[in-house]
Formats: C-alpha cells, structure tokens, sequence
C-alpha cells in the first residue's frame, strides 16, 4: 500500500508540474489583454478629466449652447454634443469619454485579436502605442480630429477581431463599423481619405491583387463621399454655410503669389502682396495669417469682393493652370511642413495641449498634474520619432512587404497600410494647416499596420529593403534637426 500511494503521489506530483508548465492558451492571452486595455481606459479617463477643451473645443460649445450650427467645425459632432448636453451632461466631458472610449476600445480588440493568435509580444505593443504621449496627449483633446480617431480606431478594432483571422465580419458587428466609420467620415471633410480604404479592406474583405482597378475605385468612392459632405452638413444637419471651403483655394492662391510672384493673382492688388510677403504671412506652414485681421487679413477681405462665390474657385484653378510649376512647389512646401521632413524641431501645433482655452461657459480643465505627461509628448512629437514622415515610411513599407494581399492578417496590414498612406499623401493636396494632431490617425495606422504585419509570411529581402527605407527617412530627420535652426521665425 505505501508503495502504491508513492506511486500514486509521483504520478499526481508529475502531472501538477506538468500543468504549471503548461503555457497560457490563446483564449486566456486574448482575456488578459482585453482586461489590461480596459485597465488603461479607466486610468486615462481618471488622469486626464475632464478633458482638454481647445479654441475650437470653445466655439463649438458656444453652438451648442445657442442652438446656432455652421458647417465651419463638423456639425456632426456639434450635434451629437448637443444631445448629451440636453440630457443633462453638459461641459466637455460626454464627448471626452466617448472618444476616450472609442480609442481604448479599438486599441484593446485589436491588441485582444492578435494576442488570440499567439502574437503576445505585438499585442503588447499595440497598448503601449495607445500610451504614447503624443497619440494620447492629443486624443484628450476634445476636437473632431480625437473624435475622427476615435471613431476610426473602434471600427478598425471591431472588424480586426474577425478579419485578421480571415473570417468574415457578423452582421451586428458589420453594421457598428459602417456606422462608426460614417461619424468619422462626417467630422473631418479628409476623412474620406482613412475611411474609405478602410470599407473595402475591412467590411468587403478585398484582396487587393488589382493595384489600378482598386486604386481607381477607391479614389472615385473617396470622391464622391467628399461631394455629399456638404450637402449632408447643410441640408441633413442643418447647419449654416461659413466659406470654410473657401480656405484652400485662398492658401493655394498665396502660395502661387509667393513662388510666381504678385502678378500671377491679380485678384489683389500687388503692393498687397508685396506688404503680405514683407510680413511673413505668405507661409507654406498654414493659411491662417492672410485671415487674420491682425496679420494680413486685407488678403482674405480683398478676395471676397473680387471673387465672391464660385469665382474664387475659378480663379483657382485658373491660376494652377497658368502656373503649375509655383503650385507644385507651394504644395511641396506645405506637404514638407505637414510631415516634418527637413524642418527643424520647434514646430507651431506640435504639443498636446495641458490646459482648455479660458472660457466663461462651463467648460473645464484638467488638473495640472498632466503637464509632465504633455511635455513629453512635445518632446517626442517634435523628435524624428515623432515625425508624421517616419510613420509614413513605415506604412509604405508595410505595403511593400504585404502586397498583394492574402486574406486575414495579411489583408488587414495592407488596408491599414492604404488608409496611412492616402490619409498623408491628401495633405499635400488639400491641406491647409501643419497642425499635429491631423496626423494621429495615419500614424496609427502605420503602426497597427506593421503589428498586424508580423502575423504574416513576408519575404526577408523585401522586409530588409523595407527597414533600410525607415532608416534612411529616420537619418534624414535627424540631420535636419541636428542643423536646422532650433525654432521657427514668428508668422
């Protein structure tokens, strides 16, 4: 009997180790990482309350609270606002929670997929991405940029807990991408660059094998989606016209003026342009100071009675057509400031905000013990790291490695990819202002894109070709912050 009851307890001995050896299953690593990003989401939403509110943050409230809506800031949003705050929540909080949500959320289901396919280490780095500061010391700025990333993250995280397994999407959770997808759409007028590549790649699973045909559809929806922005805006949401899409055509129309010189726009008179150039405000960096009564704001006046209504657009595309080499050189300037490629590293708009504008209508500020967190995301942004360029290059070489697409991970990385890519390249077509925050998402992407890209079979040439890209953009950021001046000249 003793013998046998050794034996016996050898026996159960070897199996408990064996047991303790066992490694956690991808069922309880997919758990562990949905609890951990939920984890972050409540920390956040406690460090950071109640939010920051911005200059624009402040007039979009001012709407809310006067019930008087123009299409300059997203009515979308603006109205959404509107019916928190009459059930009874108001200030800047439902909003702040909503995007905070969104972004945890989206952040953790895809961290959650990947970790359930044995992915630990990348699921990891998909939350610690989340935490970056210069990603989420913008995203707790109540703005329709953290709205639209918000929103854009949430699908992507939806859809990728079907998708990066190859299986297609359940009809509820297709139904939530689509509607998320189309709030992100609604409060950014470039959305439609990210979102888009997004519904084809995730709701409709294309394998991108037909690089021209997919390009040619994607860029007609992308198109069309723009032109009924405007309609839904004013006519759906009732919201007032404000010229907001006068802005483009009024940067471009300076820009050619500053490279062609004052005769190549003859809606305002030379001198004018001349006194703008001596001033500064003929910049690549924004469009913001021919608007601005204190700066150059005659520019801005001079054109609305010379080109009322349609005939600015005329003479915009007039004037590119008459001077295509000073356009192309003046968007070039622009797309070089907006990625923060051979720039220094003191830049206008780079670091999330620690406290809301001043204001008198009830909206709040955070506690001050955020300046830290927030200083460090000034000090990242403005770093090669940080440089929206850097991210780019890692998405084009995402594509490089993954296309063409097979289903599953493979097919996720790739739109990823896509939306990085087209987001960033549309800024240097319609872009009128180098602010950071306009690149949170297509830095995202870049980086879930490689994540979800190291799920897949990718060929070591193509993926060390691919690292010598990145290495050469990061070598280049360096330089120019190693020898360009170290802030830029006042506007």
């Amino acid at each position: 009997m003793s013998s046998s009851f050794s034996r016996s307890s050898f026996g159960n001995s070897s199996r408990g180790r064996a047991l303790q050896r066992k490694p956690i299953g991808p069922r309880r690593k997919a758990i562990s990482a949905l609890i951990v990003g939920a984890l972050l989401a409540a920390i956040s939403l406690a460090f950071f309350w109640p939010g920051v509110a911005s200059y624009d943050s402040v007039v979009q409230y001012q709407q809310v609270l006067t019930g008087d809506f123009d299409d300059w800031h997203p009515p979308a949003m603006a109205r959404l606002w509107a019916v928190v705050h009459g059930a009874g929540w108001q200030g800047q909080a439902p909003l702040f929670v909503l995007q905070l949500l969104l972004y945890w959320g989206g952040l953790t289901l895809f961290a959650g997929a990947l970790a359930r396919r044995r992915q630990a280490i990348a699921a990891l780095v998909v939350l610690l991405i989340g935490l970056w500061p210069p990603l989420l010391g913008w995203q707790i700025a109540v703005l329709k940029d953290s709205q639209m990333t918000g929103a854009i993250v949430a699908a992507v995280g939806v859809a990728s807990w079907w998708r990066l397994d190859g299986r297609r999407l359940p009809l509820p959770a297709a139904a939530l991408v689509l509607l998320l997808l189309g709030y992100a759409t609604l409060v950014r007028f470039n959305a439609a660059f990210a979102t888009v590549p997004l519904a084809f790649g995730l709701l409709g699973g294309l394998r991108w094998d037909r690089p021209l045909f997919h390009a040619v559809l994607v860029l007609a929806a992308t198109a069309a989606v723009i032109g009924l922005l405007t309609p839904i805006n004013q006519r759906l949401l009732q919201a007032k016209p404000s010229g907001v899409e006068r802005s483009l055509p009024l940067f471009d129309l300076a820009g050619i003026a500053h490279h062609a010189g004052p005769e190549a726009v003859p809606l305002v008179p030379a001198r004018l342009w001349r006194r703008a150039e001596a001033k500064g405000c003929l910049t690549p960096i924004l469009w913001d100071p021919i608007g601005d009564e204190a700066a150059c704001g005659y520019i801005v006046d001079t054109m609305q009675r010379t080109a009322p209504g349609a005939k600015l657009r005329t003479a915009w595309l007039q004037a590119i057509a008459s001077h295509p080499l000073a356009y192309a050189q003046h968007r070039v300037a622009h797309w070089n400031s907006e990625m923060r490629i051979w720039m220094p590293a003191t830049m206008p708009g780079t670091g999330p905000l620690a406290r809301s504008e001043p204001n008198t209508i009830g909206l709040g500020s955070p506690d001050k013990r955020i300046t830290g967190f927030q200083k460090a995301g000034y000090t990242l942004a403005s770093s090669a790291a940080g440089a929206p360029i850097l991210w780019f290059a890692v998405a084009i070489g995402v594509l490089f490695c993954t296309w063409p697409a097979r289903d599953g991970a493979g097919g996720v990385a790739v739109t990823l990819a896509l939306s990085a890519i087209l987001t960033e390249l549309a800024f240097g077509v319609v872009g009128v202002a180098s602010d950071y925050r306009y690149h949170i998402w297509g830095m995202l992407a870049a980086g879930l894109g490689l994540l979800a890209a190291t799920g897949t079979r990718v060929s070591p040439r193509r993926a060390l070709l691919a690292a010598l890209g990145v290495a050469i953009v990061a070598a280049v950021l360096i330089l120019a912050r190693a020898t360009l001046p170290p802030a830029m000249p006042p506007l």
